[in-house]
């Protein structure tokens, strides 16, 4: 699924592609997607212009000026810029038509994504906006913070780590790097994680997230780009996706286990 890396590329992608251009019409095919009124949702869009697109945490943030579209892509969500009259694709379910006759096409192949257009002024009154937590790249995530909300819970780390309330935006495949990359088992409880072990927690998923924010992500089989961008953070990967496969640092092989119904990849020599 696309996480924070994969989110900005988006971002950053499309603002390059969509911004400033007048929305002619838009065409709801599967109406579940939008968390709106449906009318209103069509009504507020046409005759807009998307003049920034920010991101927190895994939601996009479409600028209307007065308005934001938000925008989860949830497990499979893509989005496409066509020409208006190219075929419709059967997993296009929302499309956005410009005045240059170009579209915006949400793709979304198990039609998870949602949708919700609201004004400016209540983003934070949102509920999966307001719980979201501390991005990795932020410096306000400190080793304290971290402490303070995972020295309680009897849960594996893993599981704490994928907690948006608490990192927001991190991950199955980043949370397994972020934890190699400190040398924590994934199913260590997050009452039995030090302060220390906080820290290198801190770092390596800032160091994580940086890279593959460079490297536009990581293209596997789970997420690849649609918009021209193809993500080379997999290249880099440590562990995730490479059962059975030798550790890179010290030749063990790669296990593969289940931790909150999450498949883990971790090395049972440097995460002992």
């Amino acid at each position: 699924m696309p996480e924070i890396a994969e989110v900005e590329t988006v971002r950053n992608t499309l603002k390059n592609m969509v911004l400033n251009k007048t929305i002619k019409d838009v065409n709801i095919i599967y109406p579940k997607m939008i968390e709106s009124d449906i009318k209103d949702f069509k009504n507020i869009l046409i005759g807009k212009k998307f003049i920034d697109i920010k991101r927190i945490g895994k939601w996009l943030i479409f600028d209307l000026g007065d308005y934001y579209l938000l925008s989860h892509l949830r497990m499979e969500g893509k989005y496409f810029v066509k020409e208006h009259n190219e075929e419709i694709n059967k997993h296009e379910h929302i499309i956005i038509t410009f005045t240059d006759n170009t579209d915006l096409r949400y793709h979304d192949t198990r039609k998870f994504g949602r949708m919700n257009l609201i004004k400016k002024e209540n983003l934070n009154e949102v509920e999966a906006i307001k719980k979201q937590g501390i991005e990795p790249i932020n410096d306000n995530l400190t080793k304290e913070y971290l402490y303070e909300k995972i020295h309680k819970k009897n849960l594996p780390i893993k599981t704490i780590l994928l907690d948006q309330t608490i990192i927001s935006g991190l991950g199955n495949i980043y949370a397994d790097e972020v934890l190699f990359l400190s040398k924590i088992n994934p199913l260590k409880k997050g009452s039995d994680i030090t302060l220390d072990e906080c820290e290198m927690i801190k770092k390596s998923a800032k160091e994580v997230i940086e890279k593959a924010i460079l490297c536009g992500g990581t293209t596997i089989k789970s997420y690849t780009s649609s918009l021209g961008v193809t993500g080379r953070f997999q290249q880099y990967l440590m562990v995730h996706k490479r059962e059975n496969e030798l550790c890179k640092n010290c030749n063990t092989s790669i296990i593969r286990i289940k931790v909150g119904g999450r498949s883990t990849y971790y090395c049972p020599n440097c995460q002992k």
